[in-house]
Formats: C-alpha cells, sequence, structure tokens
C-alpha cells in the first residue's frame, strides 16, 4: 500500500538509515512526529499493521527452527485467556516504519506465556501489553533482537522494544535475552506488576527500564554493555543493589533476591520496600545468581532451543 506518511523530526539519521512513518491513529498529523517534520509518501505492507487474533486456549508451538510468520504480528485481546506462544520467529513488519506492526500484541487478557520466541526487524513494538488489563504474563527465554537497518536512534539499534502500561497487570519476565536495543526495554507504566529475574541485556546504545509508575522488583540480572540500565523512575522500583539490601525480598517473594550484575554499562539503583509488597502471597518465579549467566541465557532463548 502506499499512503501519505512523514518523516518525523527524530529521523536525522543521514541516507536511508532511520525510520519514516506511516500515518496511523493520525500519528503524523496530531503533532507526536515533532515539530519540523515532513509528509512523504510511504509504501509498505498492510498486513503488518494489525495482528492475527489469537483466541482461548490456544496454543501456537513451532517445531524445530521451522515456526517463523513474517509479516504479521499476534495479538491476544478482549477477554481472551490460557495462550502459549513458543518456539516461533515474528519477523519483517515493516521495519523501515514506525508504526509498522507490533509482534505480539496483549489487550484485556489472562494466563499468557510467552516462551522461547524470538523477535526481530518490527516496525513498532515487539511486545505490548497496553492500557487494557492483561492480567498474568510471563515472558520467558525469548530473544528480541533490535538490530536493524532502519533506527529511530540512527545507529542500528531498535527503540520500539518491550511496552508494558496495563491497568491491572502481573508480568514475570524470566530468561529473556534482550540485545541491540535503544529504549524502551522495558517502558513500565500503569499499574503493572513486573518481576524481571535472571534476564540479559547486551549492547543498548540508550535505556533499558524506562518505570512511569507501577512496581517493579528487578534481581539476578545482567546488564552488559548497557549505556542506562534505568532511564526514569516515578514508580517503585527494588533494584536489588547489595546482599544485605536484598534480605528485604524473603518476606514478600519468598526468597532474597540476587544482585544484579554490571559489565561496562550504567547503574540501575532502586531500593523501594513498596515495590516488593505486591508480590505477597503470589507465586513469584526463583532466581539464581547472576554471575556466569549471561552465556547460557543468550544460548538458551529464542527458537529452535527447546
Amino acid at each position: 500500500m502506499t499512503a501519505t506518511g512523514c518523516r518525523p523530526a527524530s529521523n536525522t539519521c543521514p541516507g536511508n538509515g532511520g525510520q519514516d512513518a506511516i500515518n496511523q491513529a493520525s500519528w503524523c498529523t496530531n503533532g507526536n512526529a515533532g515539530a519540523g517534520a515532513t509528509s512523504i509518501s510511504v509504501t509498505y505492507d498492510q498486513a503488518g499493521i494489525s495482528g492475527i487474533n489469537v483466541g482461548s486456549n490456544k496454543s501456537i508451538i513451532g517445531i524445530g527452527s521451522s515456526g517463523v510468520i513474517k509479516g504479521k504480528g499476534l495479538r491476544i485481546a478482549n477477554g481472551a485467556q490460557n495462550v502459549i506462544i513458543q518456539n516461533i520467529h515474528i519477523t519483517n513488519l515493516n521495519p523501515q516504519y514506525i508504526w509498522g506492526g507490533d509482534a505480539i500484541t496483549l489487550a484485556g487478557t489472562d494466563l499468557v506465556w510467552v516462551d522461547h520466541v524470538k523477535v526481530s526487524l518490527v516496525g513498532r513494538q515487539m511486545f505490548v501489553a497496553g492500557e487494557s488489563a492483561s492480567n498474568r504474563v510471563t515472558l520467558s527465554n525469548s530473544e528480541f533482537d533490535g538490530q536493524t537497518s532502519w533506527s529511530a536512534t540512527c545507529d542500528g539499534h531498535h527503540y520500539w522494544a518491550i511496552y508494558l502500561t496495563g491497568s491491572n497487570d502481573m508480568i514475570t519476565m524470566k530468561g529473556n535475552y534482550i540485545h541491540h536495543t535503544s529504549g524502551r526495554a522495558p517502558k513500565i507504566g500503569g499499574n503493572t506488576l513486573l518481576h524481571a529475574v535472571n534476564n540479559y541485556w547486551y549492547a543498548v546504545s540508550g535505556h533499558a527500564f524506562d518505570i512511569a509508575s507501577g512496581n517493579v522488583v528487578a534481581e539476578g540480572n545482567v546488564f552488559q554493555n548497557v549505556v542506562k540500565p534505568l532511564n526514569a523512575n516515578t514508580g517503585n522500583l527494588f533494584g536489588s543493589p547489595d546482599s544485605n539490601t536484598n534480605t528485604q525480598c524473603a518476606a514478600y517473594l519468598g526468597h532474597n533476591c540476587q544482585v544484579n550484575a554490571f559489565g561496562s554499562s550504567g547503574t540501575l539503583g532502586g531500593s523501594s520496600v513498596n515495590a516488593l509488597v505486591n508480590f505477597s502471597g503470589k507465586n513469584v518465579a526463583s532466581a539464581v545468581s547472576s554471575s556466569g549467566l549471561a552465556s547460557s541465557i543468550a544460548a538458551n532463548a529464542g527458537i529452535g532451543k527447546i
């Protein structure tokens, strides 16, 4: 499809290395593209804009490394529950364009498990749990590969990664490999309760966590070559700063939190006990030491690893 889109003010990349935008939700014309944005013609695959609807009690499971969905994402919404997405690769959703497509979208769900999935070359979010309540969600052993030729930050890194802003979400992120991104990995808002445990961030040229609101416990994670593990925090964050402070976790999570590891990276910070309180009485993922964990996470995450 060919339509009028825009070159947003953010696209200052030389040549064709940046992301232009599709005028989805009037994004180009309502001021979100920034002062100085210009109208241009954009040609894109319209199929990528909206995901395949997945209903309740469904499992989408790939065999070996052959389960690849090209040009179309998945949408789990409108009360869908008890859904498993496992061992597939979602890729090529108009990666040259902002609003080109989201890989996996949740909007009003419960009991969703995304495991050993790989996401690459998307136009917008790799995973999004938006404003509707998505309730209980697990993201595990998945690879979010941000390497791209169309970068909003002009450096070959994808900006729009993981967006968690639900009104009543309880999300576990465990064993995921998030690399070559530059922002929103994850962006947290709404009333999200997030346990980020034993994940590996690598080669992040901007920021990983960006917390507008909600409660976040981050433990046993590895940050290697991450410029800013935390961009901003106006919510509650317990970042497992040291072994003494981490003993506070036992009363709420049932175990002492594991310290995070940092190599050639900024710091995470965060010691809010308020972030721990809402975990009390819930089933909480276990954690292991972050020491030496990076290589095993990278080797185990994504498609073809089960």
